[in-house]
């Protein structure tokens, strides 16, 4: 695959063809990962060298002492990189994405936090120049936070930039806090959690590759498909704490897919034309990943039964924010950072934990594969 890379890259730097340059952005990780690899592996190779030669000077030899225990963690660390770079990659991976995040149990301040959470991957897609904009805001009954922002009831965060859901689908999972309430009067850490669902998406129209997906609108073997024949669609006057221009006019936009009785609705705007957009763009994303899911439904369960590997998303605690020790700890990758401020405002330490958990996912895609090739050895 290197190799190919590296004909592919010499090819193109002298004409430009878009397939050839998908396929070099395709192998670019694996190429990359075994460079570093090999050159980490040379490296080990020098300082053994030098510490088998009995010429070798006794302080040099300690330098190579130090340096070879030092080389040899690199070493492991860049071959989980290279074999991570070596796994299939998820069909949905160079997709933008939608973050759907709801309050779960804790009244109010799961509310606030919900609210929290929304300013966190704001401030992180603004810090990585990813384009980001909120399809959905409403809000709740309840107190406002310190800011003066009242109480989150769901809001969705579209993530309009390629590769958005290969780097943020690790996200998904209901996501702890432990902290003081601003309306606690006796000082008493409340625990509450919010639910985080991450969706990929269809480029909106204009966008980058968006060409490339608009077949999948009509083509009934795509995850994107929908029958508009299968779509009851209700019209009605936007209600609740969703925005300034509620209950004035007929503008709320509500989707059922009657086949697998999926709901979504939008009232964020004032045009029915652009909230009905915006609910058939969440609803083909619904659609979508709950089709992958089930293809891959077999697959994990044989992976459950053979190494233990639990299904990620929805339902499962992945992260707890503890405000008390300042503390970020993940529950997969088991990392823990002790600068949540940083954390919150989409900081350094929220790419780590990301990184962390991708390199996680990584880790438990080979143990998968190779539990497949075990158990399909068995069979025959």
């Amino acid at each position: 695959m290197a190799t190919e890379h590296e004909r592919l890259s010499a090819e193109s730097s002298e004409t430009f063809d878009a397939k050839i340059a998908k396929r070099i952005g395709e192998l670019k990780g694996v190429a990359e990962a075994l460079r570093e690899w090999e050159s980490a592996r040379n490296t080990q190779d020098e300082l053994q060298k030098l510490l088998n030669d009995p010429t070798t000077e006794a302080e040099l030899r300690e330098f190579a002492i130090e340096d070879l225990a030092v080389t040899g963690e690199e070493l492991d660390t860049l071959s989980r990189k290279l074999s991570t770079a070596l796994t299939p990659k998820h069909p949905f991976e160079d997709m933008p994405c939608l973050i759907e995040i709801r309050p779960g149990v804790g009244g109010g301040e799961a509310a606030l936090f919900a609210g929290d959470l929304l300013r966190m991957y704001k401030a992180y897609c603004s810090r990585k120049n990813m384009r980001s904009s909120v399809l959905k805001y409403e809000t709740a009954d309840g107190d406002s936070d310190a800011s003066g922002e009242s109480p989150l009831a769901e809001a969705i965060l579209e993530i309009d930039s390629p590769g958005a859901y290969g780097k943020l689908r690790s996200e998904a999972g209901v996501h702890r806090v432990q902290r003081v309430p601003a309306t606690e009067s006796k000082g008493r850490t409340h625990t509450s959690a919010v639910g985080v669902l991450v969706l990929p998406s269809l480029p909106t129209t204009g966008s980058e590759g968006q060409e490339m997906w608009e077949a999948d609108l009509n083509d009934p073997n795509s995850d994107y498909y929908v029958n508009s024949t299968d779509v009851r669609t209700d019209v009605m006057r936007a209600r609740g704490a969703g925005g300034q221009h509620v209950n004035t006019t007929d503008s709320a936009i509500r989707l059922t897919h009657i086949p697998t009785n999926t709901v979504v609705s939008m009232q964020d705007s004032r045009s029915q034309h652009k909230n009905r957009e915006k609910a058939w763009q969440l609803l083909r994303s619904k659609l979508a990943q709950a089709r992958r899911e089930a293809r891959e439904e077999e697959v994990i369960k044989l992976r459950r039964g053979v190494i233990g590997v639990a299904k990620m998303g929805r339902g499962d605690k992945v992260r707890t924010y503890n405000w008390g020790q300042q503390r970020v700890t993940d529950h997969r990758s088991g990392l823990s950072v002790h600068n949540l401020d940083n954390v919150m405002e989409g900081g350094d330490e929220l790419d780590k934990i990301i990184d962390s958990v991708k390199t996680w996912f990584g880790d438990r895609e080979i143990e998968g594969m190779l539990a497949e090739d075990e158990a399909a050895g068995t069979t025959k």
